[in-house]
């Protein structure tokens, strides 16, 4: 797999954690950049572990789906992007009795921003693509958009966050039309 399409998987799956980033340096005025760091880390820790899960369970699977795997990846990668637009327009204001500074609140928004890199993990591994070298490209750039986002929702609050989860769904979609077009064509 090329290194750009790499690239814009590994920022379309950024997206939802560079929005609750956004959320998190808005709501909570008082973070410091010890927690803006943790935040990234975990993020980024948890975007680039999922991938290899979904990986792993993936490859057993394979032999059994070789023949339409690339409908497969087309049906998830749609709808993961799908499910981000929806979550886009369903987004509502950040609960403010949330302390995105706890430990355990950045544990559960790391792993709820992660699930879609399971799908995403399990799609590559259906394409028969080498998974760690993508975990990597997708962990590190989940840091830098998470790290940057608490720095923009400092700034600017919610005014691109929406906005930031419709673009992640539509580059997923997008790729996903691409993998099927590419083996259909084939």
């Amino acid at each position: 797999m090329q290194l750009a399409t790499i690239l814009l998987i590994a920022v379309g799956l950024a997206m939802d954690a560079l929005a609750v980033s956004i959320v998190a340096g808005s709501v909570y005025q008082r973070l410091r950049v010890r927690h803006a760091i943790r935040m990234a880390l975990f993020f980024g820790g948890f975007q680039a572990l999922m991938p290899i899960i979904g990986s792993l369970a993936g490859l057993g699977l394979r032999s059994y789906i070789s023949a339409y795997d690339h409908w497969i990846a087309f049906g998830l990668l749609a709808f993961v992007g799908g499910k981000m637009i929806y979550e886009a327009f369903a987004i509502e204001s950040a609960e403010k009795n949330l302390d995105p500074s706890s430990l355990a609140v950045v544990l559960a928004l790391s792993v709820a921003t992660s699930i879609d890199a399971l799908a995403v993990g399990v799609t590559l591994s259906l394409l028969g693509r080498s998974i760690l070298s993508a975990a990597a490209v997708i962990g590190l750039v989940t840091f830098a958009l998470s790290y940057a986002g608490v720095c923009i929702g400092k700034c600017f609050g919610h005014i691109f966050e929406s906005k930031i989860e419709i673009i992640g769904g539509l580059l997923l979609i997008g790729i996903g039309v691409k993998i099927l077009v590419e083996h259909l064509t084939a």
